[in-house]
């Protein structure tokens, strides 16, 4: 019994102990910007190459085994989407949530974002930075999710990603979209 106490009180001072050092140590956040700068130049490099206008971006979600992915927010997402297009917020992005919709790393993704769209600023704001917005000297910049999303991709291993590389009205017949806003216009139009 007494044994039994003993060793109950020892881990209830080493359990102490160990919880005032851990929130006394200051760990280094896992943020790597200098891996992230030196993988930018190879993906700037393969980006390149997988640029593709819309009828190829639309031969190819046909082919089988390719991914449409759209990674803008679940409530933009959910209003409205390249039909055919499965989700991931790019905020969730971790190697389990990536593998569990695309298992191989060969499989075929291809990526849109809002500023893809235009005549419907509702579910596709454009990501461009207007200076006389923030009352500062800067650039415009455009800030598409486009960019972070391929190069995010290309560091957990998917090559086999394509991104597409027109401005589309999502008045375009070509183009098909689904999704609440959708369904809703339908049910009006009835």
């Amino acid at each position: 019994m007494k044994t039994k106490i003993l060793t109950i009180v020892f881990c209830s001072i080493a359990y102490l102990c160990n919880a005032q050092t851990s929130s006394t140590i200051k760990r280094k956040a896992i943020v790597d910007f200098d891996a992230y700068e030196k993988l930018l130049p190879e993906v700037k490099a393969h980006r390149k190459g997988r640029l593709v206008d819309l009828p190829t971006f639309l031969k190819m979600a046909q082919e089988k085994g390719t991914i449409i992915l759209d990674t803008r927010s679940d409530s933009l997402f959910k209003r409205k989407h390249v039909k055919g297009a499965i989700h991931l917020n790019f905020s969730d992005f971790t190697q389990q949530n990536l593998l569990r919709i695309m298992p191989s790393a060969d499989t075929k993704i291809l990526i849109y974002c809002n500023n893809n769209f235009i005549d419907d600023q509702a579910n596709f704001a454009s990501k461009v930075v207007l200076p006389v917005l923030i009352k500062k000297k800067i650039a415009p910049i455009s800030l598409a999710l486009n960019i972070p999303t391929y190069i995010n991709l290309y560091g957990y291993g998917y090559r086999n990603v394509y991104e597409l590389s027109e401005l589309v009205s999502t008045r375009d017949k070509r183009i098909a979209f689904e999704g609440t806003e959708i369904r809703s216009a339908i049910a009006k139009a009835r």
